[in-house]
């Protein structure tokens, strides 16, 4: 049992209805509040201050672990670490401990979400991105193959993935430019150069890593849950008429790397176990190295909205991470199989998630079915793929027994070309 994620728990913080944020999550970010860049959690809408905590004799480490422009020191200490701080975190300001109220050093550390500015929360070292929705992966082998060849050969042998570039992750609030580079419209014409016309969102979600093994040693699936700090929701920005062009032999390239984003708060593997859900039957069966055992895979409900300027938004996806047809440990066990070596704060994303309804489909691809039907805003313009001023919100929740633990948003406005 951890302690912090008990369900009966309340905070004397106020906690608005509704919130991501209970006392039962307890997520870790790094905020700005004035010249002050501190590594923070939350309850409610109120940020904490842990440098300050920790400067008051709490979580038993050198406060400068939390005056940090990232998590990654914090990262570093390991699963055992972290447990011990969100436990720490959730008896200071429970409501058993309502005296706390009142102590003027802890009432420092406190700040209203509207003083803070949320900042990157992590030092990407490496980026992966896997392909791992089978829902997604037929759609997409649908409108570029057929039906009967939708999914490759190698889909249900290895969670497919490839390595991205980390430099251009930005947090949620970062406005992306269009990316240009070249396309064929034509298959019969030369290609063109010039902005991307058909620029796509990926739902995601992304998980962040503790420091792993030596070079040459692999993390099996049942050790995967010790190697994993927490989760956030990913923006993978794609840029499909470039991608169609570049991506044969090597796969992706700047189709992809020009953006991703995040939303701010890595909300702990811990605050997600009362979550767990089973997966699908894996047919054929995998290797030995990739089968597991328990739930796995996690309830996560996830939402798209596309906002065009000076109006309001419009919800284009209703989807749910526990559709993934290969789980966070299997997609660490195949990561590292041959010996790859993880660090504290890599990242490895789940490819965009789409359910078996046009409702819970994950980008715009699907979405628009390669653009031969367009989506209605609510000012009355239409939508195929995204265009410039657009903001594109991703928020995502679990939810059970009257406790809701969510991620906040991920939120991004699209600039012109530059």
């Amino acid at each position: 049992m951890i302690k912090a994620n008990n369900s009966e728990l309340k905070s004397w913080i106020e906690v608005p209805e509704n919130s991501d944020f209970p006392i039962q999550n307890i997520p870790f970010g790094v905020a700005k509040s004035g010249k002050q860049v501190f590594v923070a959690s939350r309850i409610g809408d109120t940020v904490i201050n842990l440098h300050k905590l920790a400067k008051l004799g709490y979580f038993d480490v050198d406060s400068d672990v939390f005056k940090s422009y990232k998590l990654n020191k914090f990262i570093k200490l390991g699963k055992s670490f972290t447990r011990q701080v969100r436990d720490e975190i959730s008896a200071i300001f429970s409501h058993e401990n309502a005296a706390n109220k009142e102590n003027d050093g802890i009432k420092s550390a406190l700040h209203t979400i509207s003083e803070v500015e949320m900042l990157m929360p992590v030092r990407v070292g490496d980026y992966t991105d896997f392909y791992s929705s089978e829902q997604h992966a037929y759609n997409v082998g649908c409108m570029f193959r057929d039906p009967n060849n939708a999914l490759l050969p190698n889909w249900k042998h290895i969670p497919v993935g490839y390595h991205g570039r980390s430099s251009s992750i930005v947090v949620s609030g970062t406005p992306i430019h269009r990316p240009k580079g070249q396309q064929k419209p034509n298959n019969n014409e030369p290609p063109v150069f010039g902005p991307c016309k058909l620029l796509d969102f990926e739902l995601e979600m992304a998980f962040v890593t503790y420091n792993g093994k030596a070079l040459g040693q692999s993390i099996s699936t049942k050790e995967a849950d010790d190697y994993i700090f927490g989760m956030c929701i990913f923006n993978d920005w794609s840029a499909r008429d470039i991608q169609k062009w570049e991506y044969v032999p090597l796969g992706p390239f700047l189709a992809k790397n020009f953006a991703s984003s995040i939303s701010p708060w890595i909300v702990t593997l811990d605050a997600l176990e009362p979550f767990r859900v089973s997966g699908p039957v894996q047919e054929p069966k995998v290797f030995d190295y990739l089968q597991y055992e328990g739930n796995k895979h996690i309830d996560i409900n996830l939402e798209v909205a596309i906002q065009p300027e000076n109006t309001k938004e419009k919800v284009v996806s209703n989807s749910n991470y526990k559709y993934m047809y290969w789980n966070m440990n299997q997609q660490l066990a195949h990561h590292t199989v041959n010996g790859c070596n993880i660090k504290a704060g890599d990242m490895m994303a789940s490819g965009t998630i789409s359910g078996n309804d046009e409702s819970a489909y994950g980008s715009m691809l699907e979405i628009s079915w390669k653009g031969s039907k367009s989506v209605a805003m609510t000012d009355g313009s239409e939508r195929k793929f995204i265009l410039d001023n657009d903001t594109v919100i991703m928020r995502g929740f679990a939810q059970k027994n009257g406790v809701r633990v969510g991620f906040g948003e991920v939120r991004t406005k699209v600039l012109p070309t530059v």
